[in-house]
């Protein structure tokens, strides 16, 4: 049994750094591959609001999502304290739950969400049903505005762009060999690009849509998000608003900045947000509190999810290649457990074998 390998890793995004961080750990050499700048990757990673909600994802997602989040908000505090200690930099874990509202003229899309919910929660699982008083509880900021509500409070966030420097950090502490603006293609124990190729024990492939040419039916899933600043309003978690016809996140970040979306389209257009996202947003975030009319926009994103046809993620494994991919819009939900599951093919002495 080989106890140290040489791994190359082709994709430098949350799944990417974090599969090379615990396998650098692991003490094993990692080379990390990325089409683009590690400093401001391009994937959906970094533009993503880090929600960690396997509750709220339980109403319209596979029961398998529900419980490798919920597993997921076991490793998360385990795996953000050791990043914090190794670097000495803050990746803005939070677990003070979500809080989901809706208008008295929408209680419909509230009630028929807290019906799905109870119906699919095992029954140790909590949500409290929150009435005026409880909202302004939780968020002030929404006191005057709404009298009813649900409290998830077992969810969490992390603040995305934090943890990918602090990763990207440890990286560079551990030793790991970072390679940017670099195509590749993944082969069983080989990278290939351009003017070269190399060879490793083991290939990962944690590409995301990079991967749609080795992948049958990977597909690109668009998303639209605006980034607000505010001193008229703050939130102290997550915040979901119901409407019939767009379900509006709003996570504050650091400064008195949120991020903001609710746009989920079939395609894999990356061109700039489009104005028809832009007006509903800008109403929904109206909506949630009228005050947020004087906040900036001080960025908006695009960018497109991989998934597959079930929308769930796969990991594939043959002879020196593991291939990671589908994640969805759930990469900081299931981000760690699907690491898990890239780590746990190299337990065995056959596994290991170059």
């Amino acid at each position: 049994m080989k106890s140290k390998l040489r791994i190359g890793l082709a994709g430098g995004g949350l799944l990417g750094r974090l599969c090379a961080w615990r396998l650098a750990l692991r003490n094993h050499e990692v080379t990390l591959f990325d089409a683009g700048d590690f400093e401001r990757p391009g994937g959906a990673c970094w533009t993503a609001a880090g929600m960690i909600s396997p509750l709220s994802e339980l109403v319209s997602a596979e029961p398998e999502v529900y419980h490798m989040g919920m597993r997921s908000l076991d490793i998360w505090p385990q795996w953000i304290a050791e990043l914090e200690r190794q670097t000495g930099m803050s990746a803005s874990y939070r677990q003070a739950g979500s809080v989901v509202v809706a208008h008295p003229l929408d209680k419909a899309e509230l009630a028929q969400f807290q019906c799905d919910l109870n119906a699919k929660l095992p029954a140790d699982d909590a949500l409290q049903w929150l009435d005026r008083e409880g909202v302004a509880k939780l968020e002030p900021g929404l006191a005057d505005h709404f009298e009813q509500g649900l409290y998830l409070p077992s969810e969490a966030d992390v603040n995305s762009r934090l943890l990918l420097n602090a990763l990207l950090a440890a990286l560079r502490q551990s030793g790991v060999r970072l390679v940017s603006d670099t195509l590749v293609e993944c082969s069983a124990h080989r990278m290939h690009w351009s003017s070269g190729s190399e060879r490793f024990d083991w290939v990962i492939d944690v590409r995301g849509l990079g991967a749609s040419r080795n992948m049958t039916g990977l597909r690109g899933v668009r998303g639209e998000v605006m980034i607000i600043e505010t001193s008229e309003v703050s939130l102290n978690r997550p915040v979901r608003l119901m409407h019939p016809r767009y379900k509006l996140y709003a996570v504050p970040r650091l400064n008195g900045q949120i991020i903001i979306g609710a746009t989920e389209i079939e395609s894999a257009d990356m061109s700039p947000i489009s104005l028809q996202s832009t007006l509903e947003l800008s109403s929904a975030l109206y909506a949630l509190n009228p005050a947020f009319a004087e906040a900036r926009v001080v960025e908006t994103s695009v960018n497109c999810r991989p998934a597959l046809p079930d929308n769930l993620p796969r990991v594939t494994r043959e002879p020196g290649l593991i291939c990671a991919n589908g994640l969805y819009r759930h990469g900081y939900l299931l981000g760690p457990v699907v690491v898990g599951q890239v780590l746990d093919q190299f337990h065995s002495e056959k596994q290991y074998a170059a």
